[in-house]
């Protein structure tokens, strides 16, 4: 057959007599010209490209000035391409039915294509290069395309060719969109004026892309690249060469930035607030406020799922037409085609939608559209969400700035509603608004479905929906019960984290009582209450799983039986096909549906919360607190208590005069010069509406020293704070001599933010290098900063290093010092100091420091002995001043006061000279050191992190790390799958495999029974037709139900096996560090072990599981949708290569850089909640300091850095979904295009397509799940770096049954030649030590520090390396013994005093061996029975976590009375009298003379004076024995090192 343009079977084609216009095959070719054009003008300038004439602004992203009309001119271009697409598609059908080939019917088309396609590249270009007067070109293409078409369309008219015919309506079309392009262009001319204009107008690109910051470029870029994330490109595959870091992410564009949000929000907050504020029962609404902030994007983003919702129904009806079309050329093949005559070769519109090839194309189209809508949807959805929690996060940040103290201290808002308002309130607020579309989305889709069914089905359509709507109730009450489980999960989690946290504080204790296995077990019982709840956690998961996976299957049962048994007409594969996949749609929704409901009541409550919080009372704004707030006494009026009500009356006429004479001048009497701060008959409350402070009149003299004194409760600190403003004031008034600027103020509990020790220090102001010296000095913090790893720079705080008591309030105190305020207030800083640091402090930082200066300084102390150095004094008792003055007016004036401090200041003095021996900073100094001894081991642990098998060499070692970056962790998955068990991991693969033959046996059955039914129709009887009902129905039912049961064997497996394995996992690791040797303990930093119990045995329990199942599900349904599809088709395998390759990288560069993304996520949270709570804790210093603008902008960093990590996570999750959908609807469109060319059968084509669609689904799944669980498998792996640690050796080479009950009896103790190390590749700590100690000999060792006198300690143990010689007691050698035997026979009192939390009995005697008669004697040795005897319980009285409620001198005493129930011959004292005081440690020594006459007594001294009454001296020094003798003897030595060191501690 010949080609022609005009086709050559008629003659009259190239007749123009009629007139040139009148010939239709001329108006085709003259339509040609305009593309023509285009592509002529075009390509050059395309391709010479215009370097030489780029923008004058030079932009680092070649992004975007947009055009005027920009989005209309993309979409327009998108619909003319669509419709070029049909007009193409139109001409093909009609060409076909020619008798030869008309070129002219779809040439023309083709040409405007790519001409489309050209102008709107050439567009693009044009843009980013801003180069607006070579748009010429296309306004005359379009000026030109309109015309021609235009006259294509009246000739049309003209011939009178009717409307139904569809190439009319796409001429008319057609000329509407050219006509609506040329606008857009004249718009462009009439905006920028680049040609027939003087003076063109001169642009600049958007602020956010002059930045080069800002990296986070969706909202600037063209449209394409909006729906398809294509500038993601660049940063999801430099991923691939170097980790993401916040470097790569830049910053959050301006519109996106909290504080853009929160000044929208809290504008029509405000409104909402104006509308009811006549109304005082009504509170202003957060949700009007919401939605008129942010409704526009919200509506938006709703548009977009329908129009995605109404796209999707166009799958099943295109499957249903392509299967029918299919089923009519199958049956009509013995009709012979008409052949059409040229001259009436026009389709109509119904002719050409029954074409199946135009129906696949159609298909691919409109899958294409909807998940691009989809997409666009969800993130709408994502950014509103998160602009939403910015703008909250602000909201409650300045509220928490603004309450009033007494809130927080009376309890209405305890700190941990605060941290949940932020952690999980605003969340849940987020996420109700990223699934709020489906809210009204969904009846939608859901009426839509059951029409469509009820027209394919009729009646029977409608019994299969009920199903799917009488289960969803079950649904929601399933996901409730979830909710109650996880609840209670994280109770019991919380409890045995508290308890492994105590186990690993004092793991040293335990080790040396050998009580290891009394507290494991307690944490094991905890554990096993926690897994009972999570087993219903699991339950319930896995029925939610199931109900999904089961509701269609029988839904589509129930319609099809009833289809079968109700109707007479067979069941055609076209209805069959369409009504399951439109089930398939139908079931997503209605799953969906529960969760939503969820949310949204979540989300209410949440607003209610944060309702009450926005609503709390507010500080009052005094007049000096100028700065944003005008309303003076604003939390009065909220506070509807009766009290307020008493203020109001006294209040607003003196108020509204202040604040109207406030601004002209500042009225204050000339003689306070020398005052600073006057309180005038003051009453202040803490909001109870009951004065705490009454009756306040004092002065603080400018320049000079004040102290408060006064008995503890009597309202020292309360005056400051009232001072300061942060009590309610009742009447009176706080006057200021100047303004009131910042004040320094260290307040009585220690404040650290979680920033390095300069940090908070410095707070804010300026660095001066000599000032900073001068206040480290003064507050004697050099040898603290000395021990940090970092020095000044180590992180401190929450998440930092735990400084002790004192050391944190020495840095309080250097913070007030160093700041450039007149005023400094110290609320009693000598608390938690010794006595030396005390008086090193008052000299050095108060006295010399602070009137250097001549600063303000209000002291409270209890320290009597300080008061002659006071200027003034203000004595207090019971919230009244009681005294005031000079020391010299009060000895004139009040006797007895005097005498009364003279009397208590004698006592203190006593107590100085006992204190003088206990020195409390040596011993926090050591605590620190021992904290922070590990430095050198956690980079090695941090390691042993990475992957173990690097076997490159060193030199490639950047193409190892980005080797292990794209692997998944296999061998992790396969330790994970197996500690669940073999059989298991076996019965789920089987069960998992068999569940999903089920299921496709079923839809393949389907098709066999609906092809079968077609071919009989015609040729059978009744009855046969009836058995054959009987049997299809019979066997579809029975391989139903067999999937239904199958579904929920596989979902509990899942689920069951995850248990095992996280049962399994946690076990073993609790076992492990409770057997790991001291040394690990040393080494690893006590956080790095509890993550492991907390974080990564979380995921282990409750994340690894469901993500597991999902990825295997969606697998396995992609698997078989291939395989099925290729068992209809098999030439769709070839197809699948390239796809199968696009998808592989796909996947590869996805999951490295959503794994870098996610861990961004995870760690920009913490920090931003850490600041939430250290601001509401650190509330009155923030506002004493004046600092709430500081720490504002510092919280819309944080929160912007977080919000921009999450952000780029969810684009990247768009990014791959747009990708994995287009790459599904390709698969589509090759199985539709194969199936019909090669098909066997009407049935399998509907079956392949069905399943086609169903791997759109589930392929971004596939990754997405890939990626998490890659994640998520680093917690097993960070549990099995442990499980590897080696255990201490517990066997003994003798059985215990060997060892006599009574050993040791004598207590008599050999040393030979003993060597000892920590480990085996360290330098040994004692070298052949040689001593002999008689039975109930007392014996003191001493040295320096290092000399190894600890260490011999130890070795008594078996806590060390002893690999050369050995200890004998009582005739047997340490080393043969098992070691829980040894440590169980020997006691020791160790130098940190640890107590666990439980009661008195249970840290007496953990073993419940002893009678209490026992208990009560050991208490009255240790003379703690009286106190003991006071304490409600008695023996079961309660000790809190760590011992905190008894003092640490008590402690001590506990830890000896523990040493004594333990009637053990041998006793070990490591420097036990270092941390108490002289009269604890008096009675220690009485006792051990007394109670322990005859036991066998060691004693490792830190001060020599304690062993001067021993029997023995044993000095040691690195490692060695130097002195061996009785402590007479060694004194008598002069030039001896003992006696040195008894003069030196004289």
């Amino acid at each position: 057959m010949r080609l022609a343009f005009c086709g050559n079977d008629n003659a009259s084609a190239y007749n123009i007599s009629a007139g040139v216009l009148r010939n239709v095959c001329f108006v085709d070719a003259l339509n040609l010209v305009p593309h023509v054009f285009l592509l002529f003008i075009t390509f050059p300038i395309l391709f010479i490209g215009w370097g030489s004439q780029s923008s004058k602004v030079q932009i680092h992203h070649n992004t975007w000035l947009h055009f005027p009309g920009h989005n209309l001119r993309w979409i327009l271009t998108f619909t003319l391409l669509f419709v070029h697409v049909c007009e193409i598609a139109e001409g093909i059908v009609s060409d076909t039915q020619m008798k030869s080939r008309h070129l002219h019917l779809f040439l023309p088309a083709i040409m405007g294509f790519v001409a489309a396609t050209v102008s709107i590249v050439y567009y693009h270009n044009i843009e980013t290069s801003n180069f607006p007067k070579l748009l010429l070109a296309l306004f005359l293409y379009w000026i030109m395309a309109f015309v021609t078409k235009t006259i294509k369309l009246v000739r049309y008219c003209q011939d009178g060719v009717p409307f139904s015919q569809l190439r009319f309506c796409i001429t008319g079309i057609m000329v509407i969109l050219y006509g609506l392009l040329m606008a857009v262009e004249i718009n462009v001319i009439r905006v920028r004026r680049y040609v027939f204009f003087m003076n063109p107008q001169k642009v600049k690109p958007p602020e956010d892309l002059q930045d080069l910051g800002v990296r986070f470029l969706q909202p600037f870029v063209n449209l394409l690249s909006k729906a398809t994330y294509w500038w993601m490109n660049t940063l999801i595959i430099s991923a691939h060469k170097k980790p993401v870091d916040l470097k790569a992410i830049g910053k959050l564009p301006i519109a996106m930035r909290a504080l853009t949000n929160y000044v929208c929000l809290k504008e029509a907050y405000e409104e909402q607030k104006k509308k009811v504020a006549d109304q005082p029962n009504r509170s202003p609404s957060i949700w009007l406020a919401m939605y008129s902030a942010f409704g526009r994007p919200i509506l938006l983003s709703s548009t977009f799922r329908y129009l995605a919702d109404l796209l999707g129904f166009a799958g099943p009806l295109c499957i249903s037409g392509i299967v029918q079309g299919f089923q009519n050329t199958t049956n009509n093949t013995n009709i012979t085609e008409k052949v059409k005559d040229s001259s009436n070769s026009y389709l109509s519109s119904e002719e050409f939608l029954r074409n199946v090839y135009v129906l696949a194309v159609l298909l691919f189209l409109a899958l294409i559209l909807q998940r691009t809508f989809l997409q666009a949807s969800y993130y709408v959805t994502t950014e509103t969400g998160i602009n939403l929690r910015g703008a909250l996060l602000a909201m409650i940040y300045n509220k928490i700035l603004r309450l009033s103290t007494s809130n927080l201290s009376m309890g209405e808002m305890t700190l941990g509603q605060i941290n949940n308002l932020v952690a999980i309130e605003t969340n849940q607020l987020m996420w109700f608004l990223f699934l709020c579309p489906n809210l009204w989305a969904m009846p939608v889709q859901i009426i839509m479905g059951v029409i469509l069914l009820y027209n394919l089905l009729g009646v029977s359509a409608l019994v299969g929906a009920a199903v799917i709507v009488l289960l969803a109730p079950i649904q929601y009450f399933i996901a409730t019960k979830l909710a109650e489980a996880q609840k209670s999960t994280l109770d019991y989690s919380t409890e045995r984290l508290k308890k492994t946290n105590e186990i690993l504080k004092g793991i040293k204790l335990l080790k040396l009582y050998a009580w290891e296995h009394i507290f494991c077990t307690s944490v094991e019982e905890t554990r096993m209450k926690e897994l009972t709840s999570l087993k219903t956690f699991a339950l319930h998961t896995s029925l939610s799983i199931f109900m999904n996976a089961a509701i269609p299957i029988a839904a589509v049962l129930a319609t099809f039986v009833t289809y079968a048994y109700t109707t007479d007409k067979p069941l055609q594969p076209a209805q069959a096909f369409a009504s399951l996949s439109l089930f398939h749609i139908l079931v997503t929704p209605l799953f969906l549906l529960s969760t939503v409901v969820r949310f949204a009541v979540k989300a209410i409550v949440s607003v209610q919360k944060l309702n009450e919080f926005l609503l709390s009372d507010e500080i009052g704004d005094d007049s000096w607190r100028g700065g944003d707030s005008s309303v003076a006494y604003e939390s009065c009026k909220k506070h509807t208590g009766l009290h307020t009500k008493a203020i109001n009356r006294r209040q607003p006429l003196r108020y509204q005069l202040e604040s109207y004479e406030q601004p002209r001048k500042p009225t204050r009497p000339v003689e306070i010069d020398d005052i600073a701060i006057k309180v005038t008959n003051g009453y202040f409350s803490w909001g109870s509406g009951l004065a705490t402070l009454s009756n306040i009149n004092i002065r603080i003299p400018t320049g000079q020293m004040t102290m408060i004194v006064g008995q503890v409760g009597c309202g020292k600190s309360s005056l400051l704070l009232a001072i300061l403003g942060e009590m309610q004031t009742l009447e009176g008034k706080v006057h200021w001599s100047k303004n009131r600027y910042s004040v320094a103020y260290a307040a009585q509990k220690p404040w650290l933010l979680n920033a390095t020790v300069e940090e908070n220090i410095i707070f804010g102001s300026p660095f001066n290098k000599q000032r900073y010296k001068a206040v480290t000095d003064a507050c004697s913090l050099q040898p603290d900063i000395d021990l940090l790893p970092f020095g000044d720079q180590t992180e401190i705080g929450e998440r930092g290093i735990n400084l002790s008591g004192g050391q944190r309030q020495r840095i309080c105190v250097a913070r007030a010092l160093y700041q450039n305020t007149n005023i400094v207030f110290l609320d009693d800083p000598f608390s938690a100091l010794d006595i030396h640091l005390s008086d090193h402090l008052m000299q050095e930082g108060i006295l010399k420091f602070l009137q250097e200066d001549k600063r303000t300084l209000v002291l409270v102390t209890h320290k009597l002995q300080y008061l002659p150095h006071a200027d003034w004094i203000i004595a207090m008792k019971d919230g009244m001043v009681l005294r005031e003055g000079t020391l010299k007016d009060i000895q004139n004036k009040d006797v007895e006061l005097y005498e009364h401090w003279k009397t208590l200041m004698n006592r203190q003095d006593q107590e100085l000279e006992k204190d003088m021996e206990a020195d409390q900073t040596t011993l926090e100094r050591k605590t620190l050191r021992r904290a922070m001894y590990p430095r050198e081991s956690k980079s090695q642990l941090e390691d042993e992190d990475e992957e173990e098998e690097e076997e490159e060499d060193e030199d490639d070692n950047m193409s190892t790390v980005l080797r292990l970056r794209t692997k998944m962790p296999w061998k992790t998955c396969w330790r994970y799958l197996t500690s669940g068990g073999f059989f298991l991991l076996f019965l789920m693969i089987f069960s998992k495999l068999l569940k999903h033959s089920v299921i496709v046996a079923i839809d393949y059955w389907l098709a066999t029974w609906t092809s079968m039914d077609n071919v009989n129709d015609v040729r059978s009887t009744d009855d046969v037709k009836s058995t054959n009902k009987t049997y299809h129905v019979a066997v579809f039912s029975i391989l139903s139900g067999a999937g239904i049961v199958l579904c929920l064997i596989t979902s509990l497996t899942v689920e069951w096996m995850g248990l095992t394995a996280a049962k399994n996992l946690h076990h073993n690791l609790l076992n492990k560090i409770i057997l790991g040797p001291i040394r690990f303990f040393d080494m690893t930093p006590l956080g790095l072990i509890l993550n492991r119990f907390s974080a990564d045995t979380n995921i282990i329990d409750q994340h690894i599981p469901p993500t597991l199942e999902s990825l295997t599900r969606s697998t396995l349904l992609c698997l078989s949708a291939i395989g099925m599809i290729s068992y209809a088709t098999p030439w769709f395998l070839v197809a699948l290569v390239p796809l199968g390759i696009a998808f592989y990288f796909i996947q590869k560069y996805f999951r490295v850089a959503s794994k870098d993304l996610q861990e961004l996520d995870d760690s920009t949270q913490l920090p931003l909640l850490c600041h939430f709570s250290e601001t509401a804790e650190g509330l009155t210093t923030i506002r004493a300091f004046r600092h709430e603008a500081r720490f504002k902008q510092r919280m819309l960093e944080l929160t912007d850095t977080n919000n921009i990590a999450y952000l780029f996570l969810s684009a990247a999750n768009r990014w791959l979904e747009v990708r994995t959908d287009y790459l599904g609807a390709c698969i589509v469109l090759t199985a539709a295009v194969t199936s019909i060319t090669e098909g066997p059968h009407s049935g399998f084509v509907g079956l392949g397509l069905l399943y086609a669609l169903t791997i759109t689904n589930y392929l971004n799944w596939v990754v997405r799940n890939l990626a998490d669980l890659e994640v998520q498998m680093g917690a097993v792996k960070k549990v099995h770096s442990f499980l590897n640690m080696e255990s201490e050796n517990y066997d003994g080479y003798l059985d215990p049954s060997q060892v006599p009950k009574d050993w040791p009896q004598e207590g008599e103790i050999k040393i030979e030649n003993l060597c000892v190390r920590y480990e085996n590749n360290l330098k040994p700590v004692l070298k052949h030590v040689k001593a002999y100690i008689k039975p109930g000999q007392k014996v003191g060792i001493c040295g320096r520090t290092g000399s190894g006198k600890s260490s011999l300690s130890l070795a008594f143990f078996r806590m060390v390396d002893i690999f050369d010689g050995r200890i004998v007691i009582d005739g047997i050698d340490i080393s043969k013994l098992p070691l829980h035997t040894l440590r169980s026979r020997l006691s020791i009192i160790l130098q940190d005093p640890i107590l666990f939390s439980g009661s008195i009995r249970f840290n007496l005697d953990p073993e419940c061996k002893c009678t209490d008669d026992r208990l009560w004697e050991a208490l009255e040795i240790a003379q703690l029975k009286n106190m003991v005897k006071s304490l409600p319980g008695g023996l079961d009285a309660m000790v809190t976590e760590g011992g905190e409620n008894f003092s640490v001198g008590q402690r001590q005493l506990f830890c000896l009375a523990r040493a004594f129930v333990r009637k053990s011959s041998i006793l070990i004292m490591d420097e036990a009298t270092a941390s108490i005081d002289m009269a604890t440690e008096n009675i220690l020594q009485k006792v051990v003379m007394t109670a322990f006459a005859d036991r066998t007594v060691v004693t490792i001294a830190h001060r020599v004076h304690t062993i001067l009454t021993a029997d023995l001296v044993i000095v040691m020094k690195r490692g060695n024995i130097l002195e061996y003798d009785t402590p007479e003897n060694l004194l008598s030595q002069e030039d001896g090192i003992f006696a040195s060191f008894v003069r030196a501690d004289m």
